[in-house]
């Protein structure tokens, strides 16, 4: 067998074998708002007497989970500013969150880009021509705005041509706005029923022009630019 197929085969067990392990056990019932709310009292004792293996838990928890695209990253989002305060939680959420991403577009790239592109060549290219005459504007609007989930992203960007180190210094910085705002909810916590309530529509509509304002920024710069190189021949005519 071809030694990147027998990757792929153990790459895809392995992921296969956490997801049934995750359903099979239940293990999304302790990425809910309820047990964070519950268990809140325990996780402060535990972490009062062991931080640093409590920060190393939990980012592991949560690499995992972004990595394999499970459910819970908001959920462990608030947690990190219930258990570790703004700064701190921003700090293990902004680090965590874009490994985990990161960890999920390469295996999106490893996995699927020879079969999406294949399948949808002509599709993928636009997005690929998108990217490059976008560059990192395009991933940082995407991530500024929050109508777009953390983990389609990761994989839709898994088959694109983007760069993983760029991918993940874009993710890092387009994430950060995002980031303090659950984590600062997570300083609330009792005060929190749903994640719903987090993101008012004033604040996903602060988020949406955020996010479009480099892009914009940029094309009118560019127009600027031409405007100004057509001038110049036109004086020189």
């Amino acid at each position: 067998m071809n030694k990147n197929i027998l990757k792929k085969v153990v790459i895809v067990i392995v992921m296969a074998g956490v997801i049934v392990a995750f359903k099979v056990f239940n293990l999304g019932q302790y990425l809910t708002l309820a047990y964070i709310k519950e268990s809140q009292q325990n996780f402060l004792s535990l972490y009062a007497e062991y931080r640093i293996a409590v920060i190393a838990g939990y980012m592991a928890i949560y690499i995992l989970s972004a990595a394999l695209s499970l459910p819970g990253a908001a959920v462990l989002t608030i947690a990190a500013g219930a258990l570790f305060g703004l700064v701190t939680g921003t700090v293990i959420v902004s680090f965590a969150s874009t490994i985990g991403a990161t960890l999920a577009c390469f295996v999106s790239r490893f996995l699927l880009r020879d079969w999406v592109q294949g399948k949808f060549g002509d599709r993928i290219t636009k997005v690929n021509d998108g990217i490059e005459k976008e560059g990192a504007f395009y991933l940082f609007t995407l991530r500024l705005i929050p109508i777009f989930p953390f983990w389609l992203i990761n994989l839709a960007m898994g088959v694109t041509k983007m760069r993983l180190i760029t991918f993940y210094w874009v993710s890092q910085i387009g994430m950060l706005a995002g980031t303090i705002v659950y984590v600062n909810a997570g300083k609330e916590l009792a005060k929190i029923d749903s994640l719903k309530g987090i993101l008012s529509p004033g604040l996903i509509v602060s988020f949406v022009l955020l996010g479009v304002f480099p892009i914009a920024a940029k094309r009118l710069i560019a127009l600027y630019k031409s405007k100004k190189a057509t001038s110049r021949v036109g004086t020189k005519g």
